[in-house]
This record gives C-alpha cells, structure tokens and sequence, in this order.
C-alpha cells in the first residue's frame, strides 16, 4: 500500500487474533474487502506479528494503555493522558494514509477518539454498536457525558440487534435514519453438522453422556451458575447429563465451587483451553446448546454469536433473554428463549429434549436452516453495503 494513498481506517483495540466477537465482527467484514482501501489500528495482542504477516489488510498495531474500564473516563488526569497518546498515535497514521473516514469498534474509547478528528478534520466516522457497551456507559456520569456526542456526531451507528437499536432510540435521543442492523455471522462453511463419533466424543471425555455445552467467556451474566444449578435437577431424570463449560473468565472458582457444594463433580466438566479446531467438535458432538445469560444490572449480551455457529453445527439451542439473545433463534422451531434468572425453565426446557430425540434431531435440522441465513458471506458485505448508501456529507 502506497503512503497518500486514500483510505479508511478501521480503529478497534479488539481484533484478531484477540479473541472477542466484536474483534471477529471488524475482521469478518474487512477482510472481505479490497485491502488496499482499508487500514486496520488495532490493540496490542498476543501472536499478532504472525497473525499480521498473514492477513493481506495492512494493520498497525498500538498500546491502549489503560488499567481498568474506569480510565476511559476523560475527566480525570489518567483520562486526558489516555486520549492524548490515542489521539496522537491515531494523528500519524491518518495523515501517512490520507485516511478518509474512521470506522470504531466501539463508541468508546475509540469513537471519541474519532469524533475529535472529525470537530478538527472534518473526517466522518462510523461506529459499532454492541448494546453492553451503551449500557454499560449508563453506569457512569463521565461515560454518558461522553457518549452522547460520539452518538450524536456519529455518521452512522452500526447496530448488532434489534435491541440494541431499540436501546438507542429510546435511551440516547439518536436519530433512527442515523442507525441500521446489521447482526453480526459465522462461518457455516467451518461450522457444519456432522455425525456422532465415538472416536472424538471419547477424547472430549464426553463417551456416551448427554452432553450440554456452554462457550463463553466466564462471566455473571453470561449466566453458567444458574445452569449448574439446574444440573442438581437435570441429572435426577437424565443420569448421565454432563455439563461442558468452555471458556475461562474471573466467575471459574466461583463455579468450581459451586459445583463442589452440589456435588455434581462427575456432571460438570471445565474446558477453559479448547483449540479452534476442537471447538468444532465440541459443537458438532453436544446434544444441546445452552447460553443462559441474563441482564445483571445494565449489563447485558448484545447478540450472541456462538449462538450462531452452535445451530450452524445442527444442534438445538437454549438461550436467556438478556439483550439481543432471543433474535438467534427462532423459538420453538430452532431452540427456545427461556428466563434464566432462576434455574426452573432450563431445568424444564433441557428434560423435554433429553427425553425426545425426534424433537432434537428436527430442531437441529431448522437451527442449520437457520443460521446459514448469518453467513460472514451474507452479514459481512452488508455494514459496507449500509456505509456506501450514506449521503455525502455536506
């Protein structure tokens, strides 16, 4: 890529090979376009000189710097510090490339960062909406003080659901013709039913168990100690129930735990290093799917992707309510919708397919009907698609 060339540039601390789905999102939708239109400034992250030297997208990547959550705040010393260095590390690159738009992860840290280049520049910028980050940003006088103009500049505002477009109409004054939808995918060409084998479930350590499964990260909205307590339940009508968390996060000892208190040590299995190679198999070989997030105070799940590539692999799914969750799925034909805030309905919702193998099997066929509809091939061109109808900005 040529330095003055013209470009746009994509600002994201959350970007492969980090894991996270909004880092998944941004590299799903570039890496599908034309490499020299696009340069990517991304965080610091583990493996990513040999992650770049692969992808043909020109990435630049930077130290964010900040401790906690809080230090995004710009009212505080350690804030205007934190803002200062983006903003000049972002001022560098945007004058070597000419760039000619910013496209943020997220409205913060990195859509205020692009808001002072538009006040200053004059440079439009668009930016993904996730629904916990707008709520999340709720918590806090600083963060909101903040928000509303990054929302209110903002060209166009990204949404990943129907509900985290709903939480910016009705909470944030924002403009409806200043948003669209776009869910985010997964690669239904990676994950793809296949049948039971013996050979694999045996190395999982699952053998002939009815397996649930869980991938995300630990945390308490994400909802795993609510279905450990259902497996207390669960296992007195299914015996050889087994519970597969996968993922690691700051809830793991509190589960753990838990699950010693309830005695279910031979129900519940740990898995918090799976290889993206296993994490297939450990899709195509579960019986059930089940995110069983809930709201935790305005912390919530804003779409939920392994949603996605779970009824991709052609199981049923059982996901909470929180957020953008129940628009996954399609309740009744490809899984169920459930309140996760107490253990009842997992309890009910996992017994009822547990004891009927025709309604699983039909519901895995609808789930892969399903998610083929989010092909990366389908959601990825469509952001760009949405951008390129804008108006000229007068």
């Amino acid at each position: 890529m040529k330095d003055k060339q013209k470009v746009e540039l994509v600002f994201s601390e959350v970007f492969p090979p980090m894991h996270g789905g909004s880092g998944r999102w941004l590299w799903e939708v570039y890496s599908r376009q034309d490499a020299d239109k696009y340069v990517v400034v991304a965080g610091n992250a583990e493996d990513d000189t040999i992650f770049d030297s692969k992808a043909e997208l020109k990435i630049h990547r930077i130290s964010f710097n900040y401790s906690s959550w809080s230090d995004w705040a710009l009212f505080s010393l350690g804030g205007l510090i934190f803002y200062t260095k983006l903003f000049l590390k972002l001022r560098k690159i945007i004058k070597q490339y000419h760039v000619t738009a910013i496209h943020c992860g997220r409205c913060i840290p990195e859509g205020f960062v692009a808001m002072l280049f538009k006040l200053f520049k004059g440079i439009p910028y668009y930016c993904y909406i996730h629904g916990e980050d707008i709520e999340n940003s709720a918590t806090s006088r600083s963060m909101t003080a903040m928000l509303r103009p990054v929302l209110k500049r903002a060209d166009l505002l990204i949404c990943n659901s129907k509900n985290s477009h709903r939480l910016l109409l009705e909470h944030w004054d924002v403009q409806k013709d200043k948003c669209c939808i776009v869910n985010p995918g997964a690669n239904t060409s990676a994950f793809v039913p296949a049948p039971r084998c013996e050979f694999t479930r045996e190395k999982l350590g699952w053998t002939d168990r009815f397996v649930l499964v869980t991938v995300s990260r630990l945390e308490e909205r994400k909802g795993h100690d609510m279905m450990v307590k259902a497996m207390a339940d669960i296992v007195k009508s299914v015996p050889n129930a087994l519970y597969a968390i996968i993922g690691s996060g700051p809830r793991i000892e509190y589960l753990k735990q838990l699950t010693h208190e309830l005695k279910l040590a031979d129900h519940i299995r740990f898995m918090p290093n799976v290889s993206d190679e296993d994490m297939v198999a450990c899709y195509q070989q579960a019986d059930v799917f089940v995110l069983p997030n809930r709201d935790v105070g305005r912390n919530i799940e804003g779409f939920g992707i392994v949603m996605i590539e779970a009824q991709a692999c052609g199981i049923p799914v059982i996901g909470g309510m929180s957020g953008g969750t129940p628009e996954t799925l399609v309740h009744g034909q490809t899984g169920f919708s459930v309140n996760c805030t107490t253990p009842d309905r997992l309890v009910e919702h996992v017994v009822l397919l547990a004891s009927d193998d025709e309604k699983r099997e039909k519901m895995g066929l609808c789930a892969r009907k399903h998610a083929v509809q989010f092909d990366w091939e389908i959601k990825g061109p469509e952001v760009i698609q949405n951008i390129e109808r804008l108006e000229p900005t007068k």
